[in-house]
């Protein structure tokens, strides 16, 4: 398995280095568009990092974003499409109703058409989106995003609702999504990671704290931490309570996530099941020092972000001129 160990941190500077990768016959490249739109870079960066500036949770947002789009159909911006009256989209399915940062998107985008029109597709802005969104507070880009995506035409509130990981799942279930969209036990505990950022609400974490239905907290959580939770989700009730998903941060893109895991303060179901394997359990170790950690998130990031890419209008690709919209048929 891929580790990045403190020894040889200096391969996170590959991802400022200029690579091409091939994903179902079409050509990805961080220089896609040198040519065709050369300002896209400032473009995004510019209005993520004062969206971010103005609203530090937007950084969380926009992350979960691209997890959500990538996991479902691929990263084909299927996300982003607005329910008709003849459908229901993936963006209203249970899962994705907390998902933010869509008005960001469509503010680049509108930016995009004025400077390149018809050029940069929203699958694209997305995956810069939630790369500059995280490295606003380094200043500088945290990982290589490959651009040339095509936008997907097609999203539906069921395969959401299938295909999106859970956050009761246990670790069998969790490796076997991962495994299915080619990502391994170091994606899986990398990719996680990004719950260093951002809340999660009592509904969705409140069976751990009754999980027998006798009132006692699940074995894997720490006895302290179970009852600051139960403090801020039943006193009074309220499962729209938000609790930050990292103890120790939730606007600072840090490894503080994993030190709390090691203490068995992992929120979700989902967070505790990666001390559940010895192999991951190794990995979460690992991670607790940040330059390990964000070596190996950047690489897991570059390949979760060529997840089922559309070719083109032969596999129902194409690049849409409104993000909520699918083209009109020529």
């Amino acid at each position: 398995m891929r580790l990045v160990n403190l020894n040889v941190v200096f391969v996170s500077l590959l991802v400022l280095i200029e690579v091409v990768s091939v994903c179902n016959g079409r050509v990805l490249s961080p220089a896609f568009y040198r040519k065709s739109c050369p300002q896209i870079g400032r473009i995004v960066r510019s209005i993520t990092w004062s969206k971010v500036a103005a609203n530090p949770a937007l950084a969380a947002k926009l992350l979960r974003l691209h997890y959500h789009d990538c996991f479902v159909r691929g990263c084909d911006a299927s996300i982003l499409i607005d329910s008709t009256s003849g459908n229901t989209a993936e963006k209203d399915a249970v899962p994705n109703r907390s998902i933010g940062g869509y008005d960001v998107i469509d503010e680049i985008k509108t930016k995009l058409e004025e400077e390149c029109p018809d050029i940069v597709s929203c699958a694209d802005i997305v995956a810069l989106a939630a790369r500059d969104a995280v490295s606003y507070q380094f200043g500088r880009p945290m990982w290589q995003v490959l651009t040339g995506r095509k936008d997907g035409r097609v999203s539906l509130t069921s395969e959401a609702s299938r295909d999106l990981p859970s956050g009761n799942a246990n670790f069998t279930t969790l490796q076997q999504q991962f495994a299915g969209l080619g990502l391994n036990i170091i994606d899986l505990v990398a990719l996680s990671g990004a719950h260093t950022l951002g809340v999660a609400h009592c509904a969705v974490f409140q069976r751990r704290l009754n999980a027998t239905g006798k009132g006692d907290a699940d074995p894997s959580l720490d006895p302290e931490y179970a009852q600051f939770l139960r403090t801020q989700c039943t006193t009074p009730p309220n499962p729209a309570v938000a609790v930050a998903l990292d103890a120790n941060s939730s606007v600072s893109f840090d490894s503080h996530y994993f030190v709390g895991l090691r203490h068995n303060k992992g929120l979700l179901r989902s967070d505790a099941a990666l001390l559940t394997d010895p192999r991951s359990a190794r990995v979460v170790k690992s991670f607790q020092g940040f330059h390990v950690f964000m070596a190996n998130f950047g690489l897991s990031m570059k390949k979760m972000g060529v997840i089922g890419v559309k070719k083109g209008a032969r596999d129902d690709g194409e690049i849409r001129k409104n993000c909520r919209v699918v083209n009109a048929a020529n």
